[in-house]
């Protein structure tokens, strides 16, 4: 092979100048030529060329030149397309159009019934086109003669015998007998009387009988000779009459390949397929009537995969991106244009048809538009992301927009397809912003499926934005008067439950959801119960992991046992015992030493734990005034632990200073059912307007001259009564009562405590 090619180099440079670069070479038999791959060096296009070296085959060069002369001027769809030719003293070069030899599909057996069919009719058509129009004789007609283009289609070569019936001097008379297998495809006539028995004949009857060995050859895989013409075996019912007409032995009964055409494309007949007539119409489909359009544009709905999927491809598919481009073709053309698509391989695909969709896309004829979304299922996935992305859909885009109801429509099914090959940009960005718009459409078809459309998209939206979308898309569509949209809704929440916190299923969904328990259709009823079940398992596991309570465990001073709270018991009691116990808590919280003014806090007194709950159960039974000296009346602390008198001056410090005397009445607007009523035999006192001589402050006692006489008093070891304001004379003065002449009436204690400035006060808790 490198030994050819560098001969072939030599040749070139030696002679004239032949664009073209020689590739490999292609095997081939029954030719005076050799046939190479080739590829035109201006734009690297593939072509073929065919070579023949003429000083190692001198001998058969008027073959090789009657072939070239042929080539360059017969000009038929049917005929090799030549590009350029060169002939030297050494060589002759014909640069022609890709083509393989047709030998090749019939050894392999690749060639299906239809397509051999649509094959012969093209070299039926290009025979009689020699034969009738051109007055000339083929005289080489046979498998070897035949070549497929890039196409599919046949292709009629083998021109070496190609003589004119007008010229006498003919190459077909003195040479032909020297072509490749000569004898073996000869005619009967031939064979017994040399060539010059053509001149006997019709002239074309030496092609009839060489296109009936074609058309065994196609059909059968070989041919050995003469005896085996008009055997019928392997030949279709149908042409097996014609077929033997023309290979009868005897040339003034054979027919004419022109008669066999005519007889082949009657109504029925072997010639009348779809692909036949698709052959014959594609190159003038732009200037067809509107009616013989939508004819042929039928008859293309029944492509089958015996239909040569290069032909298609190469041929018919321009045609019909032209036909769509520029009008006329319509969804029809557009419906071939995909089925074609679907057998092209991945590269051809992205060279051919990518950028067709693009275009269609861009389109505004809304048959195009809403047929390209409807075909989408049999080309997404050979669409690349980025071209889906940024091309596609700002195109489709604008179907959310239209003013038709079914190109909304279809554009919004189209989603799930596309999701997959949006970006996250994309996606939370301008395609939410679309379904936003439909889930207020006026179609209440369109605001379902916005919402179902939501529910499977849900998992490729953003994490940070998805639940707030969801939740808001949903809970709004429980409200739809549609009651299709509303089950819609319930089943995507019960869909998307993963997607949602515990939180957002207890107070945000939960509470939405609810209403529709009582929904005037059972369907949605049921839906609901089965939404919130699935909301409701959720929730209760979560609950089932949170622990018993948030507040903080109590911190005990050191040495001092923990203050235990007031156990809570049912019934109103047991909610008594809950407010008592979250006072006493409060005081609790003031552990430690209480600091003077000179820094000591060793004789501090500490204070004494609260009532338990059996205090707080006397409590209706006692009067606030009787309580206050109780409490102030308190021995000092000792061993048994005690209230000291520190402690029972903050009580009566933090009784005076809250208004607790006005307890009665707030406790009984709570509860009216627990009334605290006052002792008949309660004493009234007067009340003192002398202040007291240790208040500074308009009445409440100086701790710290009480106990700077504590301490002088230790000095002297003299007994002084207690100071005024701490004495239970002044204390008890200070209680207010109503008269004596007046019966006591029943209060009712209002439980709602004065505001204070503590941050910890009972007002911001309630």
């Amino acid at each position: 092979m490198d030994f050819l090619k560098n001969a072939v180099a030599s040749a070139m440079a030696s002679g004239p100048p032949f664009p073209y670069n020689f590739g490999d070479k292609v095997d081939i038999d029954e030719s005076v030529f050799t046939l190479y791959n080739g590829t035109k060096r201006e734009d690297g296009s593939n072509c073929s060329i065919f070579s023949f070296d003429i000083t190692s085959t001198k001998g058969r060069l008027p073959l090789a030149r009657n072939a070239l002369k042929k080539l360059r001027t017969m000009r038929h769809p049917g005929v090799i397309k030549v590009f350029d030719t060169v002939e030297t003293e050494t060589y002759i070069y014909i640069a022609t159009e890709r083509v393989v030899p047709l030998r090749w599909h019939v050894k392999r057996k690749s060639l299906a019934p239809e397509t051999i069919k649509w094959g012969l009719h093209s070299i039926a058509r290009t025979i009689k086109f020699i034969n009738t129009d051109a007055s000339s004789i083929h005289g080489n007609l046979k498998v070897g003669s035949v070549y497929t283009s890039e196409s599919g289609e046949w292709k009629l070569g083998g021109f070496e015998l190609l003589s004119s019936v007008k010229d006498d001097e003919s190459v077909i008379y003195t040479y032909g007998s020297l072509v490749p297998d000569s004898a073996r495809y000869a005619p009967p006539e031939i064979a017994r009387g040399g060539w010059d028995a053509i001149k006997k004949n019709p002239h074309s009857v030496v092609d009839s009988f060489g296109f009936g060995v074609l058309v065994s050859e196609v059909f059968n895989g070989d041919y050995s000779g003469s005896d085996q013409a008009g055997q019928t075996k392997n030949i279709p019912p149908i042409m097996q009459s014609s077929y033997k007409r023309l290979c009868n032995a005897n040339p003034k009964a054979r027919i004419n390949v022109s008669a066999f055409l005519d007889q082949g494309n009657r109504t029925g007949a072997f010639f009348d397929s779809p692909l036949i007539k698709l052959t014959e119409g594609i190159d003038n489909l732009g200037v067809k009537t509107p009616d013989e359009r939508e004819e042929f544009l039928n008859d293309l709905n029944q492509l089958t995969d015996d239909f040569p999927e290069e032909f298609f491809k190469m041929k018919v598919l321009p045609e019909l991106i032209k036909s769509v481009e520029f009008g006329g073709g319509g969804p029809k053309a557009l419906a071939v244009i995909l089925k074609i698509a679907t057998k092209l391989s991945n590269d051809d695909f992205e060279t051919r048809i990518i950028p067709v969709i693009v275009k269609f896309f861009g389109n505004p004829d809304r048959a195009i538009r809403v047929y390209l979304l409807d075909s989408l299922p049999l080309m997404i996935d050979r669409l690349p992301q980025k071209i889906v992305n940024d091309k596609l859909f700002p195109h489709i885009a604008t179907g959310f927009t239209d003013v038709q109801p079914v190109v909304r429509e279809q554009t919004l099914k189209s989603v799930l397809l596309l999701i997959t090959k949006l970006s996250d940009r994309t996606i939370n960005g301008e395609l939410l912003k679309q379904l936003a718009r439909t889930a207020n459409d006026e179609q209440p078809g369109i605001r379902t499926n916005t919402t179902i459309c939501l529910g499977k998209i849900a998992k490729y939206l953003g994490t940070s934005s998805r639940s707030k979308v969801l939740i808001a898309a949903f809970t709004r569509s429980l409200r739809d008067p549609f009651v299709h949209a509303r089950n819609a809704a319930l089943m995507a929440l019960a869909a998307t439950n993963e997607h949602f916190t515990e939180e957002d299923c207890a107070t945000r969904i939960l509470p939405a959801v609810c209403p529709l328990l009582i929904d005037k259709e059972k369907m949605i009823r049921d839906q609901a119960n089965r939404t919130i079940d699935s909301h409701l398992q959720k929730v209760r596991k979560a609950a089932s992991a949170m622990p018993d309570t948030a507040l903080p465990p109590q911190q005990t001073t050191e040495g001092q046992p923990a203050r235990m709270g007031t156990p809570q018991q049912s019934g109103s009691a047991g909610w008594a015992g809950w407010a008592i116990s979250s006072f006493t808590n409060k005081l609790s919280t003031a552990a430690g030493d209480m600091q003077t003014a000179n820094g000591s806090g060793a004789n501090t007194p500490k204070l004494s734990p609260s009532p338990g709950p059996d205090n707080s159960r006397r409590l209706p039974s006692a009067s606030a005034s009787s309580l206050h000296r109780q409490a102030i009346s308190s021995p000092p602390p000792n061993a048994s632990g005690t209230s000291s008198p520190g402690a029972a001056a903050l009580a009566d410090a933090f009784f005076q200073d809250d208004g607790f005397e006005d307890a009665g009445d707030a406790w009984g607007e709570m509860n009216e059912d627990d009334e605290f009523v006052r002792p008949a035999s309660h004493t009234t006192a007067k009340v003192s307007t002398k202040p007291a001589p240790f208040a500074d402050d308009g009445g409440e006692p100086d701790f710290a001259m009480w106990l700077e006489a504590q301490a002088q008093k230790k000095k002297t070891g003299s007994s002084k009564p207690l100071p005024k304001g701490l004495s239970k004379s002044t204390t008890a003065k200070r209680i207010v009562t109503k008269p004596a002449a007046k019966p006591v009436v029943a209060k009712k204690l209002d439980m709602k405590p004065k505001e204070v400035e503590d941050d910890d006060a009972w007002g911001e808790g309630w």
